[in-house]
């Protein structure tokens, strides 16, 4: 769900809700439990409310990689930008041979993005990039990031490489990429629209 990989999104939601509260029932302090609830809550587009879930992890697990990666995530999109970043470096610290690092990367580029740090979030989503060039959204950040430095040649290219990898049209155009994907509290996704989406515009996509 959160990695845009299922097909019956609101039966999974569900389904996982109702076991997650089962667990958290019977075992109010397993850590993983509070974890897959703020998983669950995440992907229902409830960070507010997920933040305690992920808070709770750290607390009964100091080094949850999980726990501090997604406190962070649940912060930048809450508009809390500055607090979300030392967050994700500390899970990258933790455990930088973790299979899903190149996640963690994407989301310290697109907090600098989102900052208007181009030249950073460039180095940050190259990195996601090589760590899982198979990745669609990786591509996309890129696509954004180069064309507001100017390389608009390198801009394209990423953004064609989104659009082949991708398993939908979902960067055919702005107004279907916001259809799919959460960006955020409205401060945030004002945010997104001057940076990630002007990005893309300039890149080659189409408003419409």
């Amino acid at each position: 769900m959160l990695a845009q990989l299922s097909d019956s999104v609101a039966v999974d939601l569900a389904r996982a809700e109702g076991l997650v509260d089962q667990a958290l029932a019977a075992s109010p302090h397993y850590a993983f439990a509070h974890f897959v609830k703020g998983q669950v809550l995440r992907a229902q587009h409830l960070c507010e409310e997920a933040l305690p879930e992920y808070q709770m992890v750290i607390t009964l697990d100091h080094n949850s990689v999980g726990g501090l990666f997604n406190t962070g995530r649940c912060k930048m999109l809450t508009g809390s930008l500055d607090e979300a970043m030392p967050f994700m470096e500390q899970a990258i610290r933790l455990n930088p041979r973790n299979p899903f690092i190149g996640f963690y990367f994407q989301s310290v580029g697109t907090v600098y993005l989102l900052q208007s740090h181009t030249d950073e979030a460039i180095t940050w989503f190259e990195k996601a990039r090589s760590a899982n060039p198979g990745y669609w959204p990786f591509h996309a950040g890129l696509a954004s990031a180069y064309a507001l430095s100017g390389d608009t040649e390198r801009a394209s290219a990423e953004l064609a490489e989104a659009r082949r990898l991708s398993p939908d049209d979902r960067y055919s155009s702005i107004a279907r990429l916001r259809a799919v994907g959460y960006f955020g509290v409205p401060k945030v996704r004002a945010l997104f629209e001057a940076t990630f989406f002007a990005g893309l515009r300039k890149a080659g996509m189409p408003g419409e």
